[in-house]
This record gives C-alpha cells, structure tokens and sequence, in this order.
C-alpha cells in the first residue's frame, strides 16, 4: 500500500540484497523532455514500474521510495532531502540530471552568453592507474621508513593509533549526524507473489497532479533492513 512517511536511518537498519529499479523523467522513452525541463507524472512512473514487476515471477519483497513535485522546486528540496539520507545511485543520479537542467535553462537566459572557448573549471584529476601510482609509491615509502630505525617505527605506529581513534571518532560522529536527518517520500512496501503487486501499486497514486516524479523500486526476498528506514510521518514534526 501507498502512505506517506519518514525516512530516517537507525541502529535497526541492516544490509539488505536485492533488486532495484528506477523511473525517472530520463530513463530513455518514459520521461517527457521539453525545452523548459524533462517531466514524468506519479502515474507514469508507477505504470512504468508495475510492467517491470508484472514480467517477474515468484515471491518476495516490494519496497518504493518515491518524491514527487508539482513544481521543480518542492521536487528538488524534496530530492536533495531523500539524497542525503539514502544517497542511492538513482537519487544522486536523478539530482545531478535536474540539476544540470536547470543550471542550462539559466545559462540561456543569460545575455551574453557563455562563450564556446571558454574552459571549464579546474578539478582534481583522478584516475584508477594514477591512484594505483599513487598507493604504490606510499608503500614504498612506508616500507622504506620502516626500514629505518625502531624509534621512527614507534612513532609511525603511535601516530596511526592517534589517527585510528580520529577516524573513529569521525565515524562515530557522522553517523549520528546522519541520524538526526530524515526525508519525507512516498513509501509502497509489500510482500507476496510478485506478479499480482501491479494491482495494489495501481490503487491510491499519490499526489496524482505533479510533474516532476523519482521512484526507486527494491525487490528482494528479505527487505526488513530498508523497511526499517520508513516511519509515522508527523506532519507538525520539526523537519
């Protein structure tokens, strides 16, 4: 079933395997693209997903999160929201796509316009052989150090344990930040035979009048570690 809900990470949430789909206005011929913006309705995206779910057979586990927007604003604050939270490869996708759009509706408005010669901007460039290079040569230096007295050995060996305990700290610490931050989405969960789930997906689409819509659909055999991502939306909660 379709409710509105929280998301938030806790110490209940675990690891889960599983399949995932996304909709969104650029997956090639579901998404309408027009000049001011690429747009895609809840019930397309639904539509969309329950065909995927209608050709899989078996039993298991269903889990959406899904923003939707009647204006690319509230669908923007709503993605960068559900991103932080659960940064999944088509949330961050889908928000680096809306993103660039809307920096290029901006640039063509813009008088003069940005001249074709012009270089982007400077970035670190980092590539997997220049990394490989990179850790290569820091072995070799570490094991030359090692090599050069038990007193520098002492003293590599207490400055990793001084940065073990900051790593850990930092960890410890971003991972209560991440806590204290929730999303709010549009959540179906459900569980059984996979081929009759098209049916209950149909029933009650949210907010029926956006444009601007992401789904993300999980399916899995044991799903309790996503689920245990949803709670009770409290529309009078602090966000």
């Amino acid at each position: 079933m379709w409710r509105e809900a929280s998301l938030a990470f806790s110490d209940a949430v675990t690891a889960a395997e599983c399949s995932v789909i996304a909709a969104h206005p650029w997956v090639y011929g579901l998404g309408q693209q027009t000049d001011n913006g690429a747009y895609l309705s809840p019930a397309n995206a639904v539509g969309w997903l329950s065909a995927r779910l209608a050709a899989t057979g078996g039993t298991g586990e269903v889990v959406i999160f899904m923003v939707t927007g009647q204006t690319q604003e509230i669908f923007m604050n709503g993605l960068n929201a559900l991103s932080d939270v659960f940064p999944a490869p088509a949330f961050t996708q889908v928000r680096r796509l809306a993103a660039s759009a809307a920096s290029l509706a901006l640039e063509k408005m813009q008088i003069p316009a940005r001249g074709a010669a012009s270089l982007p901007p400077s970035v670190p460039l980092s590539v997997p052989t220049s990394r490989m290079a990179a850790a290569a040569a820091a072995i070799s230096a570490a094991q030359g150090s090692a090599s050069s007295g038990i007193a520098q050995l002492k003293a590599r060996l207490a400055e990793f344990s001084k940065a073990r305990e900051t790593m850990l700290a930092d960890i410890a610490a971003g991972m209560g930040a991440l806590k204290a931050k929730s999303a709010r989405a549009s959540v179906f969960t459900a569980s059984g035979d996979l081929q009759g789930m098209p049916l209950q997906l149909a029933r009650d689409i949210p907010d029926m009048s956006a444009v601007h819509t992401v789904a993300m659909m999980m399916i899995g055999k044991n799903l309790e570690g996503i689920r245990s991502m949803i709670h009770e939306f409290k529309p009078d909660a602090r966000p």
